[in-house]
C-alpha cells in the first residue's frame, strides 16, 4: 500500500500496526467519496442508456426511472456527511471570527451537540421506517427482486456515518482549543484538498 512504510528500524510490532491501519486510514479519507462517484456513475449510466434505448430503439426498461431517483438518496445523503467531514456545510463565519476564543469554542460544541441530536431523530425514524419496508418485502417498481430497503438504508447509515465524522470532528475542535490554534478554516480554502 502507499504510503506504508516498514523500515528494518521500526519493530515488527509498529510495522504490522501501520499495514492493519493503513486501509481505515484510507477508508476515512475516501469513503464518502467513492461511494458517492459509485452511485453517481450508476445513476448517469442507467439515465444515458435509457434514453438511448429509449429513443434509438423505441423501448425502455421498466427501472430505468425509478433505480437513479433511489441512487440519489445515496448520493445525497453521504454527500451530506462528506461535507460535514470537509466543514463545508452551512456555518456562519463571519459571526464566529468575531467572537472571542471560548465563544468560538462553544459555538463548535453546540453545532456537534445539534448535529448529533438531530442525527439521532433522523436514525430513529429511518431505521424505523428502513424496517417497515423490508417487512413488507417492497420491491423497486419495474424489477422482481430489488428490494426498496437496500436504498432506503443509505439515510441511516449515512447519518451514523455523519454522526461519526461530527465527533471526529469535535475531537478535532477539542485538539486545537487545548493547544490554542485557531478553529475557523478559511472559507476560501475548501474543497482544495
Amino acid at each position: 500500500m502507499p504510503g506504508v512504510a516498514c523500515s528494518p528500524h521500526l519493530p515488527f510490532r509498529s510495522c504490522f500496526l501501520n499495514l492493519i491501519l493503513a486501509p481505515l486510514r484510507w477508508l476515512d479519507r475516501n469513503a464518502e467519496r467513492t461511494l458517492i462517484l459509485f452511485a453517481y456513475s450508476a445513476m448517469a449510466l442507467i439515465i444515458v442508456y435509457a434514453v438511448f434505448e429509449r429513443f434509438v430503439f423505441k423501448t425502455q426498461i421498466p427501472w430505468s426511472s425509478s433505480i437513479p431517483i433511489y441512487l440519489f438518496l445515496w448520493v445525497t445523503w453521504i454527500g451530506c456527511s462528506y461535507n460535514v467531514r470537509k466543514r463545508t456545510h452551512l456555518n456562519f463565519n463571519d459571526l464566529r471570527t468575531r467572537m472571542p476564543y471560548a465563544a468560538q469554542f462553544a459555538c463548535m460544541c453546540l453545532d456537534a451537540i445539534l448535529w448529533i441530536v438531530f442525527g439521532a431523530i433522523v436514525l430513529y425514524f429511518t431505521i424505523e421506517q428502513t424496517r417497515l419496508v423490508e417487512m413488507n418485502f417492497a420491491i423497486v417498481q419495474g424489477t422482481d427482486n430489488v428490494m426498496q430497503w437496500w436504498f432506503y438504508l443509505a439515510t441511516p447509515l449515512a447519518w451514523m456515518l455523519l454522526i461519526f465524522r461530527v465527533l471526529q470532528n469535535l475531537a478535532e475542535d477539542i485538539g486545537r482549543f487545548m493547544r490554542k490554534e485557531p478553529f475557523i478554516v478559511d472559507i476560501q480554502a475548501i474543497g482544495q484538498d
